[in-house]
């Protein structure tokens, strides 16, 4: 599994892109790709878990343009994660 964490800043362009960024999120989690994902609860970032290999998730990436290209969202890392427990 990878773990993205993100970081946001409050830029009106991020909010624009929000509702589409949502609903690839869905069509990934219906699809078994992704596991879990929301913001913090101060809407400051969000975490993602996807049960992917790396050169998926660069693929999924590339093609929702909220993780590369829109202001006011930061990729601060991507971690391989092994559950113990749970998922």
């Amino acid at each position: 599994m990878l773990v993205v964490e993100l970081a946001f800043t409050p830029a009106p362009e991020r909010l624009a892109a929000r509702p589409a960024h949502r609903a690839a999120l869905a069509r990934l989690h219906a699809g078994g790709e992704l596991v879990a994902a929301g913001p913090w609860d101060d809407d400051s970032g969000a975490l993602l878990v996807f049960a992917l290999d790396r050169p998926r998730l660069e693929e999924v990436m590339r093609e929702d343009p909220y993780y590369r290209r829109t202001p006011g969202v930061d990729v601060r890392s991507i971690r391989e994660w092994a559950p113990i427990v749970g998922i």
